[in-house]
């Protein structure tokens, strides 16, 4: 189902809020937050808006945003996106090697700074893009790597709207 941006922008907040509230993992508070700066003119300032929140929202609800993703590769309850994405890569399909590269690689990362890999898997070639990244990512300082995996959400959440916003 796409809506359009005319439908969005005549939305009450709450109604808005819950057509666009799987479009951050687990963060309606994000789109309800962007409501205000209606109306609408593109997809983008649309999306300009609700990265512009989450920058805005300080260390503590970034890094609960962060946490709200899921592991890559794991076999956990996953969003319908995130299903659709990580599916698209086969990383619901790992062979078994593959798959505890992954769970070590995921473990190393979350360990070291507290939220899991997260990467926009749909702009990426394959799975051994994903990895490579994955393990150059290690070695960021935890501020750049928070920095990181904001802009990595925010790519992701662009894909998503575009699936969802129809011209």
């Amino acid at each position: 189902m796409t809506l359009s941006l005319a439908v969005l922008n005549d939305l009450d907040r709450i109604r808005f809020g819950e057509a666009l509230g799987r479009i951050f993992e687990h963060s309606p508070w994000i789109p309800i937050a962007a409501y205000v700066a209606r109306p609408f003119h593109s997809v983008g300032e649309l999306h300009a808006a609700m990265v512009n929140v989450v920058a805005q929202s300080g260390p503590e609800k970034q890094l609960a945003l962060l946490q709200a993703h899921p592991m890559l590769a794991k076999r956990v309850e996953l969003t319908e996106a995130s299903k659709t994405e990580q599916g698209g890569m086969g990383l619901d399909r790992l062979e078994t090697a593959e798959a505890e590269m992954f769970d070590t690689l995921n473990g190393e990362y979350q360990a070291r700074f507290g939220f899991p890999f997260i990467i926009a898997v749909r702009g990426q070639r394959d799975r051994a893009a994903i990895l490579a990244a994955l393990k150059a990512r290690l070695g960021n300082s935890p501020d750049m790597e928070r920095a990181v995996a904001l802009a990595e959400v925010g790519k992701i959440t662009r894909f998503r709207l575009d699936d969802l916003v129809g011209s």
